[in-house]
């Protein structure tokens, strides 16, 4: 059951959060009473659910219709004496549960991961003394310090803020750190703008800060998500949803053959348990005993294929669903977007200038209208004041560049680089004799350095706070000139709509050496701004363009600021400039109705809460849609866990976004969905053509015995045949259609619908006419072969090889059900001719070998009888080449895939 909703902190002072929680800012709690509220609200832990058990999950593999009939067929087979028949049709389920048990077995280790994420220890203060202890032992009303570089163990109401920054983009999907503060905040402020609370699982990346504890466990937002997870079921795929209607509606017909099999010759005066003999041989011909384990075959070599193209499959029906997908719903930061904020343009008087390059690589040009600029005059001091008024620093590894401390800072060093300024060196020719830390009130940050020239200050911050303390700007001639204030705001008004981050700077004379934010409330010469975003992923721009190619919708649901999505939006080509974007707080006040017409409409959502994202998927969901998540933070699990398919970073993203998926991509490349979605249009196709290929036999199989029961006259095959025919036919000619390659047009063709069978009426037709002629051909045979004076085990061997050659030969058409079968390529499939031979040797062994001849009742066959099989199997290749042509209207289908 879901955490009730927890009370507004972030809207109550301080001095009252503390009232509430019986708690002290001076002294936190005594050690007794930290114990008894331990007791009362359990370890700081979120304790994951039992999941199902080896017994129930092995179990459940027997619940499925088709079962159902082999164990009552087998059961009946034991009860008539039949114990060859009954222990091969009891084999054949035992080896189907034991492959479903084995590819099924997926731990549910999201809950554990959740755990994971929150810090091990924390400074805590009881009894008026520091001291560490294990962040499980927090209980509301403890007083908690941080500092940078700890992980945030608790919800947390902030009583002190000094330059504290914590990184929230795992919880919240905004890639800036946020600024803390102290004071409150409106009632109705979303997650990502309580700026006076930290969240469990959240980093501290600068400055110091004390907490009160206000939530533990599973009632942190961390935890919230947590039951959000327990309360969200895993969903049936579109594949597994129409094998159970293909079942249900094959479980019909089988029971409906067999009754009317046993009744007509019950009433004919057969004997009872004669016909109760034919009803299982007729059930047992009828089921394709082999499309479980070829289904589970066909995904695991998707698996395979997936894997070398940088897709990780955790669960197996993903891959087929990543086939049928209609929409993506992908989270921004990390996943369309770089996760590194990146300065795109920098302004001074002389105008604005350009900055190429992604990340945190130095690797760029400053340029305007094209042409290289010079890193000189209020240029180069714009850069050198976001060097030295600046805390963090850049670093290269083993694994490339990397930033220490806030991103927007790493940002302006990144710039510097570009622009061939070393900030080790400038730092070491003006060290810092003062600052004045960040502060989320007074928006700006200042430092006081000696150099040669002597002291300067530099400032940096938000416009609006730097601006107004400007009475000069630098020109572009290098002297100090009136401030144009108006010509500025305007600049900086251009660049928020293009949904980047503006920074002011300004220099100002250092004095005697002293630093108070009194002395720069004006007389500050303004030096200009740097914008940054967390630029998109040019390979995801490529992705999503394929994607829409392919018929696939991409929605971006981010919790990040919706200037800043439509930007990064249109950056990607999901949106037009005038587009609308939704956001959390307009998506909250929709009511489900209202939720499901406008989400297929709108392809941004910003602000957007881990509830919320859950929500717009089931919506999608509501709507028919075939739901593909992809995300990399903890806010991301639920949808990821709820979306037909779950799709999370592997790289950057985070334990729990993994656990929680289908599908992990170890390139964190949202091009490697699209290969993904090529692979699984793959698979399907494969999965239909092995199902084309082997209902024909089942419904052949049923129609013989059928019919012979109602001509009484004796089974051209018996029960222990049937199943020779189908388990080798199914693992050594039908799985080699598992490894056909994928065809030219995959990528062509619009997403399968959601509800659309798996058969169409062009391969039921295809099935009915493959089964007819088997059934001509192989009760044909049996009967001639009978009045010419055969033996029942040679007739009987003659009708079980025609079975076999016409699946053989048919299996070519199914190679391409289309167009013609040699378009595929006669050698682009060594398992095909591998299957064949193999198959041929069988039945060989099956025909002349006597201890064979002993178990199955067969006998050796001559010449004639062979040319006659043979030519059977040579009419249903002809056959069907000329329905095929017929249905595609004499167009050749496309050839695979070079």
């Amino acid at each position: 059951m879901p955490e009730p909703t927890p009370p507004d902190w972030h809207a109550r002072p301080p001095d009252e959060v503390f009232a509430a929680l019986a708690s002290c800012a001076d002294a936190g709690l005594a050690n007794a009473e930290a114990a008894q509220r331990l007791a009362r609200h359990g370890p700081n832990r979120i304790e994951a659910r039992a999941g199902r058990g080896p017994v129930m999950r092995f179990a459940l593999q027997f619940h499925q219709p088709l079962i159902y009939i082999l164990l009552a067929s087998g059961a009946i087979a034991a009860f008539l004496g039949e114990w060859a028949d009954a222990g091969v049709i009891l084999g054949v389920v035992l080896v189907n549960a034991l492959i479903g048990f084995i590819q099924e077995g997926r731990a549910e280790d999201a809950l554990a991961a959740l755990a994971r994420s929150v810090a091990s220890d924390v400074t805590v203060l009881r009894d008026a003394r520091r001291r560490r202890v294990d962040a499980a032992e927090l209980v509301p009303g403890d007083v908690v310090w941080l500092a940078a570089g700890d992980k945030v163990p608790a919800d947390l109401r902030l009583f002190d803020s000094r330059a504290l920054q914590v990184t929230e983009a795992a919880l919240t999907g905004e890639s800036a750190a946020v600024a803390k503060q102290v004071a409150p905040l409106p009632a109705d402020s979303l997650l990502a703008d309580r700026a006076n609370m930290a969240y469990a699982g959240t980093l501290v990346v600068a400055g110091q800060g004390g907490g009160l504890v206000v939530a533990t466990g599973r009632a942190t937002e961390t935890g919230r998500i947590a039951s959000l997870l327990d309360a969200t079921d895993a969903l049936a795929t579109p594949l597994t949803r129409a094998m159970a209607r293909f079942s249900n509606f094959l479980l019909v017909v089988i029971l409906a053959l067999a009754v009317l099999g046993f009744a007509v010759g019950s009433l004919r005066g057969e004997p009872l348990l004669d016909m109760l003999m034919a009803a299982v041989a007729l059930a047992v011909g009828a089921i394709p005993e082999g499309l479980p384990a070829a289904i589970t075959v066909t995904l695991a070599i998707g698996v395979a294929r997936m894997a070398r193209r940088r897709a990780i499959i955790r669960r197996l029906p993903a891959v087929e669903t990543l086939g049928s997908t209609t929409v993506i719903c992908s989270d921004k930061t990390g996943t369309l977007t770089e996760n590194q904020m990146t300065v795109r343009a920098l302004f001074t008087a002389a105008g604005r200038v350009a900055v190429s390059g992604d990340g945190y690589a130095p690797d760029g040009t400053l340029s305007r209208a094209g042409e290289p600029v010079a890193t000189a005059g209020a240029l180069r001091e714009l850069l050198v004041a976001g060097v030295l008024c600046n805390d963090a620093a850049l670093v290269r590894d083993d694994d490339g560049w990397t930033i220490a401390g806030d991103p927007t800072e790493g940002a302006l060093l990144v710039a510097a680089r570009k622009a061939g300024l070393d900030e080790v060196a400038l730092r070491a020719g003006a060290p810092r004799l003062a600052e004045i830390a960040f502060d989320a009130t007074r928006q700006f940050m200042a430092t006081l350095n000696r150099g040669g020239d002597g002291t300067a200050v530099f400032v940096k911050g938000a416009l609006e706070a730097v601006l107004p303390r400007c009475t000069t700007m630098r020109g572009a001639d290098g002297g100090e000139h009136a401030v144009d204030a108006a010509a500025i705001d305007a600049e900086a008004r251009r660049l928020a709509a293009e949904g980047l981050r503006v920074l002011a700077f300004a220099r100002g004379p250092g004095g005697a050496g002293l630093l108070d934010e009194a002395g720069l409330a004006g007389g500050l010469c303004f030096l200009g701004l740097q914008a940054m975003l967390d630029p998109p992923r040019q390979a995801a721009i490529r992705a999503v363009r394929a994607c829409a190619a392919a018929g696939v919708a991409v929605k971006m649901i981010t919790g990040d600021h919706a200037d800043t999505a439509r930007a990064i939006a249109c950056q990607l080509g999901l949106a037009a400039a005038d587009d609308r974007v939704l956001t959390g707080r307009a998506l909250a006040a929709l009511d489900d109705a209202a939720l499901r017409a406008v989400v297929g409409e709108v392809n941004v959502f910003a602000r957007v809460e881990p509830a919320q994202k859950l929500r717009l998927v089931q919506a999608l969901q509501a709507n028919g849609e075939v739901v593909a998540m992809t995300g990399d933070g903890v806010n991301d699990a639920p949808a990821l866990k709820a979306a037909d398919i779950g799709v999370a970073m592997g790289a950057g993203g985070t334990e729990v976004a993994k656990e929680a998926a289908a599908m992990v991509l170890t390139d964190d490349n949202f091009a490697t969905i699209e290969a993904a979605i090529e692979e699984g249009r793959g698979v399907y196709d494969n999965l239909v053509k092995f199902i084309i290929w082997t209902l024909p036999t089942n419904f052949g199989e049923g129609l013989v015995i059928l019919v012979a029961v109602l001509a009484g006259v004796t089974l051209p095959i018996t029960p222990l045949q049937i199943l020779w025919i189908n388990m080798t036919t199914a693992v050594l000619l039908g799985l080699a259609l598992a490894f056909e390659p994928i065809q030219g047009d995959v990528m062509a063709r619009p997403p399968r619908a959601p509800g659309a069978p798996i058969l169409d009426r062009v391969l039921v037709r295809r099935i009915v006419l493959v089964g007819g002629l088997l059934l001509v051909a192989a009760f044909g045979l049996f009967l001639r072969w009978r009045a010419l004076g055969a033996s029942l085990e040679e007739a009987r061997t003659v009708a079980v090889n025609v079975f076999v050659a016409g699946e053989i030969a048919y299996l070519f058409n199914c190679r391409n059900l289309r167009g013609p079968f040699w378009r595929c390529g006669w050698w682009s499939n060594p398992w095909f001719w591998g299957g064949i031979g193999a198959m041929a040797l069988l039945q060989a062994g099956f025909t002349y070998l006597p201890a064979m001849n002993r178990v199955f009742a067969s006998a050796p066959i001559g010449v004639v009888a062979w040319l006659e099989i043979a030519a059977a199997a040579l009419v249903t290749v002809v056959v069907v080449g000329l329905d095929k042509r017929l249905a595609t209207g004499g167009e050749a289908a496309p050839s695979v895939r070079p």
